[in-house]
């Protein structure tokens, strides 16, 4: 089993997204935890102080370190091997398909949820050992990032998904592959709608056919949404 640690200073906000899906079924099977912690609690002063101002000036709070040390060093299982403490940060590096297949063989991965103008970089340094962004934009927090990431996670974790081999033929995830591409387009029933028809290949009964149908168009629909993860 993995557990997920998440640190926040807003703990209410995860009482609906792990409640649906994928990580729920992965919580009521027994094969994840989802422990959500409010940073506030791990405060040693009365007005449960998180967060101060930058040294060398500038706009915004930033995330004290004092807190945020004390919060993972307490949940924290042991020794460090098979634990992932992953900052939510815009600064990080972008979290793709292989990193959720990596984080998805601990047992324990801490998140810590940014906020403000950012956290003490003693912390990225010392503390975490991964700063992942989930694209090239900011939000206002690391918690929609949580979210996103142990989705990701959790769908690798055996016995979450009910098929597990179609996690392999989701996109991005052929480790193999010299070109990672998207997963190919999908087609259901009725067989024309508005005048728009399925494909003839895969109403064909071919096998080989759609199987390289498939492989042509996730080519096609990569150079078209994602050139840039072709040669």
């Amino acid at each position: 089993m993995i557990v997920f640690d998440v640190i926040t200073i807003f703990p209410e906000f995860f009482r609906g997204p792990f409640d649906y899906g994928v990580i729920r079924r992965g919580r009521e099977k027994g094969l994840l935890e989802t422990r959500v912690h409010d940073l506030r609690g791990f405060t040693s002063d009365r007005h449960k102080t998180v967060d101060d101002r930058p040294f060398g000036g500038g706009e915004g709070m930033v995330l004290k370190p004092e807190p945020l040390f004390q919060a993972v060093e307490s949940l924290r299982e042991g020794e460090n091997e098979g634990i992932d403490v992953v900052v939510l940060s815009a600064a990080g590096r972008r979290f793709t398909q292989s990193e959720a297949l990596r984080l998805s063989k601990n047992r324990q991965v801490i998140f810590i949820c940014g906020r403000y103008e950012g956290i003490d970089e003693r912390v990225v340094e010392h503390l975490a050992t991964a700063e992942l962004s989930v694209g090239d934009f900011v939000l206002s927090g690391g918690e929609i990032g949580a979210v996103v990431i142990v989705d990701a996670v959790a769908r690798y974790i055996p016995g979450v998904v009910g098929k597990e081999e179609s996690v392999l033929r989701d996109s991005f995830s052929d480790p193999m592959a010299l070109e990672p591409t998207v997963e190919h387009p999908h087609y259901t029933r009725p067989a024309e709608f508005r005048g728009w028809g399925v494909p003839d290949v895969l109403v064909s009964g071919d096998h080989e056919a759609v199987r390289k149908w498939r492989e042509e168009a996730a080519r096609q629909k990569t150079a078209r949404n994602r050139p840039d993860l072709l040669k």
